[in-house]
């Protein structure tokens, strides 16, 4: 049939691919600023501790990146850690979520929506306090 289709756009077709081992680290960073730095770190934002809520939305956001990408594979997660981690001199902070399966496509894309969805939070919780967050430098680190 996918011969007779011709579609804009589709899924790759992975059928033929061996299924092995996946794993992807993907980092990124908040700029949190004199302001919001130390509230985030003291766990002291108005909306509540921003660290262990950007934690579990990373997790979450692994978990929905095939709902949130169109043409992205839905996966069988077997492994999706997310951690947060200030950096003080740069009054930042920085997140790295891993993702691992076995399956016929990578988990690239699970870890970046991870890193994101963390990124997202913590500029959602710290936003009231500090109005010029930045977010920057989401990369792949590994796949």
């Amino acid at each position: 049939m996918t011969g007779e289709l011709n579609a804009a756009f589709h899924m790759a077709d992975v059928r033929d691919k061996r299924i092995t081992r996946r794993r992807a680290v993907a980092v990124g960073e908040l700029h949190a600023g004199p302001v919001a730095y130390p509230l985030i770190v003291e766990r002291r934002l108005p909306k509540g501790d921003a660290l262990v809520m950007a934690e579990i939305a990373g997790l979450q956001g692994a978990k929905m990146a095939s709902m949130l990408m169109p043409l992205c594979h839905p996966l069988p997660l077997e492994l999706v850690q997310v951690f947060c981690a200030p950096v003080p001199e740069r009054q930042s902070i920085r997140v790295w979520c891993e993702c691992a399966s076995e399956a016929r496509t990578g988990v690239e894309m699970e870890a970046l929506a991870g890193v994101n969805a963390a990124l997202l939070t913590l500029y959602d919780l710290s936003k009231p306090v500090e109005p010029a967050l930045r977010i920057e430098g989401i990369r792949l680190l590994f796949k």
